[in-house]
């Protein structure tokens, strides 16, 4: 997503700036191009060598430096841009922006862009309320500057307030959604499931199984960014929300087949990549089961199958996660389910599947067309899957 994009990382002078260099790192990690700008204030807080150690770049803080072999600095950045980024931003930025100050490198380059702007704020809670900086916000916000954050935490001042700097995954997430806009799956709508569902014994037990939830994640991700509007209805897991993406958790596959009815009317594409489980227990008891000597006996009934009862005009595309005669298997449930998509993997791999962040799957479209992948990681698996998607709605 973000290879070969030209960010502009603006830092400015908040004691905050020190996560900067978490960003620019990560961002550079993606592979994108990033050329960080310091306002003299941030200066005091973190060196352009930090910066430069971290992207492999110059690093500019001053618009007269003419040691910098590059036309106009902050025109040449501004023209170059695919996004502008300035985090930290403080209020005395904000403030000048709001005004159409153009006084330092920061400001210039953002004033000179025609790029998306995205602004990062973090200061003292008190000055966050302020009711002037609320007023630049917002006339920034209505001049179309997107604002991430802050969040609510303890400051440096030691307080607790609203004025923390976003996390790295916040800010990054929201770039990729900017830069998304574009992508091949804009204007579409995708639902993806993911993770294990609970079948409930009694209060303290339930059946599941081994899903992390990792594959439906990095399918919810990927489809964001290539543009898509997402909705991800996720049984318990211990993955982090991503940014941009309603999320609806469930706890049941009850419970993940209302929420996936309910969400399909208006649906492109159904990716169900969650693990839901095939029986529920009949009798759920209301109170702890007691262990006494012997055997317990349960009585298991079919879960409902979400797929096969779930239809309407969009993409279905489903898992078939195998032990043994793989494709074979993949292309009965396919039949079965009328899925345009099916995905299979051997879950007795050991390098791949079930809480791995790799997987190696066989993709097996309507056409009969048979894709067998090599190992890579699930997100590149999920982009390889989101290719076919993207060819089964052009037919």
């Amino acid at each position: 997503m973000l290879n070969g994009k030209s960010i502009v990382l603006g830092v400015t002078g908040s004691i905050a700036a020190y996560k900067a260099i978490d960003i620019a790192s990560k961002l550079t990690q993606l592979e994108a191009r990033v050329d960080v700008v310091l306002s003299k204030e941030a200066k005091q807080f973190v060196t352009p060598l930090t910066f430069n150690a971290v992207t492999g770049r110059a690093v500019f803080s001053d618009m007269f430096d003419a040691t910098i072999k590059q036309d106009i600095t902050h025109v040449s950045l501004a023209e170059t841009a695919d996004v502008i980024v300035i985090a930290p931003i403080t209020a005395n930025t904000i403030a000048k922006l709001a005004n159409g100050i153009a006084d330092d490198i920061i400001c210039s380059t953002v004033l000179a862009s025609k790029s998306s702007i995205i602004l990062a704020p973090a200061m003292n809670v008190n000055m966050f309320d302020n009711s002037i900086t609320q007023e630049n916000l917002c006339r920034l916000k209505n001049r179309g500057f997107i604002i991430v954050g802050p969040e609510y935490g303890r400051l440096a001042s030691g307080i607790e307030g609203k004025g923390r700097l976003s996390s790295s995954t916040e800010i990054i997430g929201t770039i990729c959604q900017v830069l998304a806009k574009e992508g091949d799956l804009r204007n579409k709508t995708v639902i993806v499931t993911a993770g294990a569902t609970q079948e409930s014994i009694d209060p303290i037990r339930y059946i599941t199984n081994h899903s992390t939830g990792k594959m439906g994640y990095a399918l919810a991700e990927a489809a964001r960014d290539r543009g898509a509007k997402v909705k991800l209805i996720t049984a318990p897991t211990s993955l982090e929300k991503i940014v941009g993406i309603e999320t609806e958790s469930v706890i049941n596959g009850e419970e993940m087949y209302k929420a996936v009815k309910e969400s399909v009317s208006s649906a492109d594409v159904l990716i169900m990549a969650a693990a839901v489980s095939d029986y529920r227990v009949d009798n759920i008891s209301n109170e702890k089961i007691k262990k006494e000597n012997g055997i317990l006996h349960l009585d298991l009934f079919p879960s409902i199958d979400i797929l096969l009862n779930i239809n309407g005009n969009f993409i279905k595309v489903g898992f078939a996660a195998e032990s043994n005669n793989l494709i074979e298997n993949a292309k009965k449930k396919m039949k079965e389910k009328k899925l345009k998509i099916i995905v299979a993997n051997d879950i007795t791999s050991k390098d791949s599947g079930f809480g791995s962040d790799n997987n190696r799957v066989i993709i097996i479209s309507k056409n009969g067309k048979i894709d067998e992948l090599p190992l890579m990681s699930k997100r590149k698996v999920a982009d390889e899957i989101l290719n076919k998607v993207v060819i089964a709605l052009s037919e």
